[in-house]
């Protein structure tokens, strides 16, 4: 499934990128200073802040950002921040989870609610789409750093489960529990990855036409913009000639 990076393209044309750094910086501070906060605030000795880390660098968010957001988990004055995770069915019945961090559970959950509802969707229970995800790590890489049975060897070396490789570059799998340990053997292969982190990746992905397309746009959109909302994750891809026309 490489949808992913197809997706990732859409984004980029629509010109986000630029529009919502400085959300995505609060974003990544805000998970920098939980993982500080729930551990040890030296990366080396703290493996969910370490990873954010890693996110906020593959960001180019300044050195000085970094420090500053886990200096302010010792601070007495930090808030204290719920992790919370919503599922439901956006149009067409396509499963979107949400992953938050909220200071007020009742305004993120009206506010995820509502996105649905607007989007002509709706919420469900915990678990209610989750079942057709697997929790893992995702270890990427860039094309340039080899071929894809280059990095197939070194992954499977590394204690990896599986990699899909495209022209975009290549995506590296393994369980929750062997990311840190896996990333760390994959550094020494390959060099430093541009990103390591704990995804829902989809079991099976659902491709959609031109209409169901924008409509979940629309939704991501609004969720992704949400203060409280960490990741959005689906189960939908965009055939070629339908990414073409948005």
């Amino acid at each position: 499934m490489a949808g992913h990076s197809k997706w990732a393209n859409i984004q980029h044309r629509k010109g986000k990128q630029d529009a919502i750094r400085s959300k995505m910086f609060s974003k990544l501070a805000k998970e920098i200073t939980v993982a500080a906060k729930m551990g040890d605030p030296d990366p080396d000795k703290n493996p969910r802040l370490r990873l954010a880390v890693k996110a906020a660098k593959a960001q180019s968010m300044p050195k000085d950002v970094i420090d500053r957001a886990i200096k302010k988990s010792q601070m007495g004055d930090a808030a204290d921040y719920t992790e919370i995770r919503y599922e439901g069915y956006g149009p067409n019945g396509i499963a979107v989870i949400i992953e938050a961090l909220t200071d007020n559970l009742n305004r993120t959950a009206s506010n995820v609610r509502s996105y649905f509802t607007k989007s002509g969707g709706n919420m469900g229970q915990t678990g209610s789409v989750s079942h057709g995800f697997d929790r893992m790590g995702e270890i990427s890489y860039p094309a340039s750093v080899g071929d894809a049975d280059t990095v197939m060897m070194a992954a499977l070396e590394a204690g990896a489960d599986d990699v899909e490789s495209d022209e975009e570059g290549h995506w590296i799998y393994c369980s929750v529990e062997a990311l840190s340990e896996v990333s760390e053997a994959l550094e020494k292969a390959l060099g430093e990855s541009t990103e390591s982190k704990l995804i829902w990746k989809p079991q099976t992905t659902t491709e959609v036409d031109l209409e169901t397309a924008q409509k979940l746009m629309k939704l991501i959109d609004a969720l992704e913009e949400d203060d409280d909302v960490q990741t959005v994750t689906h189960n939908f891809d965009v055939p070629e000639d339908v990414a073409a026309q948005l």
